[in-house]
Protein backbone atom coordinates (compact mmCIF):
# COMPACT_ATOMS: atom_id res chain seq x y z
CA UNK A 1 0.00 0.00 0.00
CA UNK A 2 0.99 3.54 -0.36
CA UNK A 3 3.26 5.36 2.46
CA UNK A 4 0.09 7.86 4.45
CA UNK A 5 0.88 11.00 4.38
CA UNK A 6 -0.12 12.58 7.67
CA UNK A 7 -2.43 14.89 7.53
CA UNK A 8 -2.85 18.68 9.16
CA UNK A 9 -0.69 21.45 10.62
CA UNK A 10 3.19 21.25 10.85
CA UNK A 11 5.77 20.45 9.56
CA UNK A 12 6.15 17.16 7.93
CA UNK A 13 8.81 14.95 7.40
CA UNK A 14 8.89 13.02 4.14
CA UNK A 15 10.55 9.89 5.47
CA UNK A 16 11.25 8.80 8.73
CA UNK A 17 10.10 9.49 12.46
CA UNK A 18 9.16 13.34 13.01
CA UNK A 19 11.73 14.94 14.66
CA UNK A 20 9.57 15.87 18.51
CA UNK A 21 8.10 19.47 18.53
CA UNK A 22 9.94 22.18 20.08
CA UNK A 23 7.77 25.66 22.30
CA UNK A 24 9.88 27.28 19.37
CA UNK A 25 8.63 25.45 16.67
CA UNK A 26 5.01 25.50 14.85
CA UNK A 27 2.53 23.19 16.53
CA UNK A 28 1.54 20.04 14.88
CA UNK A 29 -1.86 20.34 14.08
CA UNK A 30 -4.19 17.65 12.23
CA UNK A 31 -8.10 16.80 12.31
CA UNK A 32 -8.19 16.32 15.53
CA UNK A 33 -6.79 19.59 16.97
CA UNK A 34 -8.63 21.56 14.55
CA UNK A 35 -12.03 19.91 15.66
CA UNK A 36 -11.36 20.43 19.02
CA UNK A 37 -11.69 24.06 17.95
CA UNK A 38 -15.13 24.43 16.46
CA UNK A 39 -17.23 26.85 17.97
CA UNK A 40 -20.60 25.42 19.96
CA UNK A 41 -23.55 24.92 17.96
CA UNK A 42 -25.85 24.48 20.45
CA UNK A 43 -29.53 22.59 19.22
CA UNK A 44 -31.93 25.79 20.25
CA UNK A 45 -29.24 28.53 18.73
CA UNK A 46 -31.06 30.64 16.24
CA UNK A 47 -29.18 33.30 13.54
CA UNK A 48 -28.24 35.50 16.08
CA UNK A 49 -26.56 33.32 18.07
CA UNK A 50 -24.52 31.86 15.02
CA UNK A 51 -23.00 35.56 14.11
CA UNK A 52 -23.42 38.26 12.09
CA UNK A 53 -20.92 38.89 9.61
CA UNK A 54 -20.77 42.88 7.97
CA UNK A 55 -18.76 42.41 4.49
CA UNK A 56 -17.59 45.69 3.17
CA UNK A 57 -16.43 44.81 -0.37
CA UNK A 58 -16.79 44.64 -3.78
CA UNK A 59 -16.97 47.23 -7.10
CA UNK A 60 -18.32 47.55 -10.34
CA UNK A 61 -15.28 45.79 -11.93
CA UNK A 62 -15.17 42.83 -9.15
CA UNK A 63 -18.27 42.31 -8.28
CA UNK A 64 -17.19 38.63 -7.67
CA UNK A 65 -15.19 39.10 -4.77
CA UNK A 66 -18.28 40.48 -2.44
CA UNK A 67 -20.26 37.28 -3.65
CA UNK A 68 -17.90 35.09 -2.62
CA UNK A 69 -17.30 36.83 0.73
CA UNK A 70 -20.80 36.39 1.31
CA UNK A 71 -21.33 32.90 0.44
CA UNK A 72 -18.63 31.51 2.37
CA UNK A 73 -19.26 33.21 5.53
CA UNK A 74 -22.45 31.79 5.06
CA UNK A 75 -20.97 28.16 4.03
CA UNK A 76 -18.72 28.84 7.31
CA UNK A 77 -21.59 28.95 9.28
CA UNK A 78 -22.19 32.46 10.43
CA UNK A 79 -25.70 33.23 11.10
CA UNK A 80 -26.28 36.34 9.39
CA UNK A 81 -24.33 37.88 6.36
CA UNK A 82 -24.50 41.44 5.52
CA UNK A 83 -23.12 43.12 2.10
CA UNK A 84 -22.09 46.73 2.48
CA UNK A 85 -21.45 48.38 -0.69
CA UNK A 86 -22.31 52.12 -2.17
CA UNK A 87 -25.52 52.85 -2.87
CA UNK A 88 -25.36 53.13 -6.58
CA UNK A 89 -24.35 49.73 -6.67
CA UNK A 90 -27.18 48.15 -4.31
CA UNK A 91 -29.22 47.22 -7.06
CA UNK A 92 -27.07 44.93 -8.85
CA UNK A 93 -25.42 42.85 -5.48
CA UNK A 94 -29.37 42.74 -4.33
CA UNK A 95 -30.38 41.16 -7.70
CA UNK A 96 -27.19 38.48 -6.68
CA UNK A 97 -27.10 38.18 -3.21
CA UNK A 98 -29.98 35.00 -2.09
CA UNK A 99 -28.73 34.36 1.28
CA UNK A 100 -27.29 37.82 2.25
CA UNK A 101 -28.87 41.31 2.52
CA UNK A 102 -27.16 44.08 1.68
CA UNK A 103 -26.66 47.28 3.22
CA UNK A 104 -26.10 50.89 0.83
CA UNK A 105 -23.46 52.89 2.21
CA UNK A 106 -23.62 57.07 1.36
CA UNK A 107 -21.40 58.11 -2.13
CA UNK A 108 -18.94 61.10 -2.50
CA UNK A 109 -19.16 60.22 -6.29
CA UNK A 110 -20.71 57.31 -8.60
CA UNK A 111 -18.99 54.10 -6.77
CA UNK A 112 -16.78 55.50 -4.52
CA UNK A 113 -18.32 55.94 -0.86
CA UNK A 114 -18.33 59.06 1.10
CA UNK A 115 -15.67 58.03 4.52
CA UNK A 116 -17.59 59.95 7.24
CA UNK A 117 -21.66 59.15 6.67
CA UNK A 118 -20.42 55.65 5.46
CA UNK A 119 -18.67 54.74 8.72
CA UNK A 120 -21.83 55.93 10.61
CA UNK A 121 -23.78 53.59 9.03
CA UNK A 122 -21.10 51.01 10.01
CA UNK A 123 -21.09 51.81 13.55
CA UNK A 124 -24.93 51.78 13.40
CA UNK A 125 -25.15 48.35 12.07
CA UNK A 126 -25.35 45.16 14.00
CA UNK A 127 -22.25 43.09 13.71
CA UNK A 128 -19.93 40.91 15.44
CA UNK A 129 -17.20 41.02 12.66
CA UNK A 130 -16.18 42.70 9.59
CA UNK A 131 -14.51 41.68 6.14
CA UNK A 132 -12.94 44.79 4.68
CA UNK A 133 -11.46 45.03 1.67
CA UNK A 134 -11.99 41.75 -1.40
CA UNK A 135 -12.60 44.14 -4.69
CA UNK A 136 -13.19 47.18 -3.33
CA UNK A 137 -12.65 50.64 -5.56
CA UNK A 138 -8.92 51.68 -5.23
CA UNK A 139 -8.75 55.45 -4.10
CA UNK A 140 -8.78 58.01 -1.08
CA UNK A 141 -12.11 57.83 -0.21
CA UNK A 142 -11.33 53.90 0.53
CA UNK A 143 -7.71 54.54 1.94
CA UNK A 144 -10.30 56.62 4.55
CA UNK A 145 -12.83 54.52 5.31
CA UNK A 146 -9.89 52.06 6.00
CA UNK A 147 -8.04 54.66 8.38
CA UNK A 148 -11.43 54.84 10.12
CA UNK A 149 -12.28 51.72 10.57
CA UNK A 150 -9.23 51.00 11.77
CA UNK A 151 -9.74 53.14 14.59
CA UNK A 152 -13.14 53.35 15.51
CA UNK A 153 -14.79 52.63 17.47
CA UNK A 154 -12.73 53.61 20.97
CA UNK A 155 -14.32 50.70 22.83
CA UNK A 156 -12.59 47.56 23.95
CA UNK A 157 -15.68 45.56 22.37
CA UNK A 158 -15.48 46.68 19.04
CA UNK A 159 -16.04 43.85 16.61
CA UNK A 160 -12.89 42.13 14.84
CA UNK A 161 -11.63 43.23 11.78
CA UNK A 162 -10.54 40.85 8.66
CA UNK A 163 -8.59 42.92 6.29
CA UNK A 164 -7.65 41.49 3.05
CA UNK A 165 -6.95 43.07 -0.59
CA UNK A 166 -7.43 46.84 -1.00
CA UNK A 167 -7.75 47.06 2.50
CA UNK A 168 -4.42 45.60 3.05
CA UNK A 169 -3.38 48.14 -0.23
CA UNK A 170 -4.66 50.92 1.66
CA UNK A 171 -2.99 50.30 4.50
CA UNK A 172 0.40 50.14 3.19
CA UNK A 173 -0.35 53.99 2.13
CA UNK A 174 -1.26 55.02 5.69
CA UNK A 175 2.40 55.12 7.46
CA UNK A 176 2.50 53.55 11.27
CA UNK A 177 -1.36 52.85 10.80
CA UNK A 178 -0.50 50.00 13.60
CA UNK A 179 -0.38 52.68 16.47
CA UNK A 180 -3.74 53.93 16.29
CA UNK A 181 -5.44 50.59 15.75
CA UNK A 182 -7.97 49.98 18.54
CA UNK A 183 -10.03 46.82 16.73
CA UNK A 184 -7.99 43.21 16.54
CA UNK A 185 -7.35 42.04 13.18
CA UNK A 186 -6.41 39.24 11.12
CA UNK A 187 -4.60 40.27 8.18
CA UNK A 188 -4.64 37.98 4.93
CA UNK A 189 -1.56 38.97 2.28
CA UNK A 190 -0.54 37.21 -0.50
CA UNK A 191 3.48 37.87 -0.64
CA UNK A 192 3.30 41.37 -3.12
CA UNK A 193 0.68 42.32 -0.16
CA UNK A 194 2.64 41.44 2.50
CA UNK A 195 6.02 42.75 0.83
CA UNK A 196 4.09 46.41 0.47
CA UNK A 197 2.64 46.43 4.02
CA UNK A 198 6.31 45.56 5.12
CA UNK A 199 7.67 48.45 2.82
CA UNK A 200 5.50 50.43 4.56
CA UNK A 201 6.80 49.49 7.83
CA UNK A 202 10.01 50.22 6.76
CA UNK A 203 11.53 46.99 5.57
CA UNK A 204 12.64 46.37 2.57
CA UNK A 205 11.93 43.12 0.44
CA UNK A 206 16.12 42.19 0.33
CA UNK A 207 15.73 41.92 4.54
CA UNK A 208 12.71 39.22 4.16
CA UNK A 209 13.74 37.49 1.28
CA UNK A 210 12.16 34.75 -1.06
CA UNK A 211 8.06 35.57 0.64
CA UNK A 212 7.00 32.85 -1.94
CA UNK A 213 9.17 29.79 -2.00
CA UNK A 214 11.52 29.92 1.07
CA UNK A 215 9.73 28.36 3.70
CA UNK A 216 11.98 29.85 6.84
CA UNK A 217 12.12 33.27 5.32
CA UNK A 218 8.40 33.56 5.14
CA UNK A 219 8.02 31.96 8.53
CA UNK A 220 10.24 34.48 9.79
CA UNK A 221 9.06 37.46 8.29
CA UNK A 222 5.66 36.97 9.03
CA UNK A 223 6.36 36.30 12.73
CA UNK A 224 8.20 39.70 12.91
CA UNK A 225 5.42 41.39 11.50
CA UNK A 226 2.55 39.83 13.45
CA UNK A 227 4.85 40.72 16.53
CA UNK A 228 5.43 44.49 14.89
CA UNK A 229 1.28 45.46 13.93
CA UNK A 230 0.27 43.67 17.33
CA UNK A 231 -2.23 41.66 14.76
CA UNK A 232 -2.96 38.27 13.56
CA UNK A 233 -0.88 37.69 9.93
CA UNK A 234 -2.02 34.77 7.62
CA UNK A 235 0.85 35.15 4.89
CA UNK A 236 -0.99 32.92 2.26
CA UNK A 237 0.68 31.07 -0.44
CA UNK A 238 1.82 27.35 -0.63
CA UNK A 239 2.22 26.36 2.96
CA UNK A 240 0.58 29.29 4.73
CA UNK A 241 1.91 30.97 7.51
CA UNK A 242 -0.26 31.80 10.41
CA UNK A 243 2.01 34.26 12.67
CA UNK A 244 0.03 35.91 16.02
CA UNK A 245 1.28 38.76 18.00
CA UNK A 246 2.49 36.76 20.94
CA UNK A 247 4.87 34.86 18.60
CA UNK A 248 3.07 31.87 18.28
CA UNK A 249 3.26 30.59 14.25
CA UNK A 250 1.27 27.95 12.71
CA UNK A 251 2.77 26.87 9.46
CA UNK A 252 -0.39 25.01 6.81
CA UNK A 253 1.04 21.46 5.30
CA UNK A 254 -1.22 22.47 1.71
CA UNK A 255 -0.05 22.46 -1.48
CA UNK A 256 -2.48 22.81 -3.88
CA UNK A 257 -2.13 24.57 -7.33
CA UNK A 258 -5.93 23.92 -7.45
CA UNK A 259 -6.18 27.14 -5.06
CA UNK A 260 -3.95 29.20 -7.66
CA UNK A 261 -7.39 30.80 -9.10
CA UNK A 262 -8.84 34.40 -8.61
CA UNK A 263 -11.26 34.28 -5.51
CA UNK A 264 -9.54 31.67 -3.34
CA UNK A 265 -8.47 34.17 -1.23
CA UNK A 266 -11.92 35.94 -0.71
CA UNK A 267 -13.27 32.58 -0.05
CA UNK A 268 -10.74 32.35 2.95
CA UNK A 269 -11.56 35.83 4.38
CA UNK A 270 -15.47 35.24 4.31
CA UNK A 271 -14.63 32.05 6.53
CA UNK A 272 -12.30 33.23 9.25
CA UNK A 273 -14.78 36.57 9.30
CA UNK A 274 -17.58 33.78 10.08
CA UNK A 275 -15.34 32.41 12.62
CA UNK A 276 -14.78 35.59 14.31
CA UNK A 277 -18.64 36.47 14.18
CA UNK A 278 -19.31 33.00 15.84
CA UNK A 279 -16.86 34.20 18.89
CA UNK A 280 -13.48 32.86 18.12
CA UNK A 281 -10.85 34.61 19.19
CA UNK A 282 -8.27 36.11 16.03
CA UNK A 283 -5.80 33.74 16.01
CA UNK A 284 -7.70 30.31 16.39
CA UNK A 285 -9.80 31.68 14.03
CA UNK A 286 -7.22 32.17 11.84
CA UNK A 287 -5.95 29.01 12.17
CA UNK A 288 -9.01 26.95 11.51
CA UNK A 289 -9.79 29.36 8.78
CA UNK A 290 -6.89 28.14 6.90
CA UNK A 291 -7.58 24.46 8.08
CA UNK A 292 -11.35 24.47 6.52
CA UNK A 293 -10.22 26.41 3.47
CA UNK A 294 -7.13 24.37 2.84
CA UNK A 295 -8.94 21.18 3.31
CA UNK A 296 -11.85 21.95 0.89
CA UNK A 297 -9.40 23.04 -1.44
CA UNK A 298 -7.93 19.26 -1.28
CA UNK A 299 -11.31 17.92 -1.63
CA UNK A 300 -12.12 19.85 -4.64
CA UNK A 301 -8.72 18.90 -6.07
CA UNK A 302 -9.80 15.11 -5.58
CA UNK A 303 -12.85 15.74 -7.65
CA UNK A 304 -11.96 17.76 -10.44
CA UNK A 305 -8.01 18.52 -10.34
CA UNK A 306 -5.34 20.51 -9.71
CA UNK A 307 -6.34 22.71 -13.13
CA UNK A 308 -9.88 24.33 -14.00
CA UNK A 309 -11.34 24.52 -10.29
CA UNK A 310 -12.94 27.54 -9.53
CA UNK A 311 -13.12 29.44 -6.40
CA UNK A 312 -16.70 29.19 -6.38
CA UNK A 313 -16.31 25.54 -5.96
CA UNK A 314 -15.04 26.17 -2.18
CA UNK A 315 -17.68 27.29 -0.29
CA UNK A 316 -19.58 24.64 -0.69
CA UNK A 317 -16.79 22.03 0.48
CA UNK A 318 -16.87 24.24 3.57
CA UNK A 319 -19.45 22.59 5.23
CA UNK A 320 -18.68 19.25 4.24
CA UNK A 321 -14.69 19.71 6.15
CA UNK A 322 -16.41 21.04 9.08
CA UNK A 323 -19.00 18.00 9.40
CA UNK A 324 -16.23 15.94 9.22
CA UNK A 325 -14.42 17.48 11.87
CA UNK A 326 -17.58 17.80 14.19
CA UNK A 327 -17.51 14.17 14.00
CA UNK A 328 -14.73 13.53 15.01
CA UNK A 329 -15.04 16.26 17.89
CA UNK A 330 -18.12 14.38 19.07
CA UNK A 331 -15.97 11.11 19.11
CA UNK A 332 -13.52 12.48 21.50
CA UNK A 333 -15.64 13.99 24.06
CA UNK A 334 -14.85 12.36 27.62
CA UNK A 335 -16.80 8.59 28.15
CA UNK A 336 -17.77 8.63 24.36
CA UNK A 337 -18.04 5.25 23.63
CA UNK A 338 -17.10 3.91 20.28
CA UNK A 339 -18.74 1.32 18.66
CA UNK A 340 -21.81 -0.93 19.03
CA UNK A 341 -23.70 -1.41 22.69
CA UNK A 342 -26.98 -2.28 23.77
CA UNK A 343 -29.44 0.70 24.27
CA UNK A 344 -30.93 1.17 27.27
CA UNK A 345 -34.94 0.04 27.53
CA UNK A 346 -34.59 -2.29 24.71
CA UNK A 347 -35.08 -5.80 24.43
CA UNK A 348 -32.83 -8.29 26.17
CA UNK A 349 -30.89 -9.59 23.01
CA UNK A 350 -31.34 -6.27 20.22
CA UNK A 351 -27.56 -5.02 20.44
CA UNK A 352 -24.15 -6.50 20.22
CA UNK A 353 -21.22 -5.31 21.97
CA UNK A 354 -18.17 -4.04 20.30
Amino acid sequence: MPEKRPLGFGRHEAHGTPEPATPSGPPAMDDKAAAALLPERPARGHKGTFGKVLVIAGSIDYAGAALLVCRAAGRAGAGLVTLAVPESLQPLFAAKVVEATTMALPEDDVEEVDPEPAIARILDHDHDAIVLGPGLKPGLATTELVRMLLAAPDDAHAPPLVLDAEALRSMATLGEWWAGTLRPCVMTPHPGEFARLRAGSGVGGADDGDLSDDDDARRTAATAAAAAWGQVVVLKGARTVIAEPDGAVTIAPFENPALASGGTGDVLSGVIGALLAQGMAPGPAARLGVYLHGTAGDMVRDRLGDAGPLASDLPDAVPLVRKRLAAIAERSKPGKKVGFTVREGEGEGEGAGA
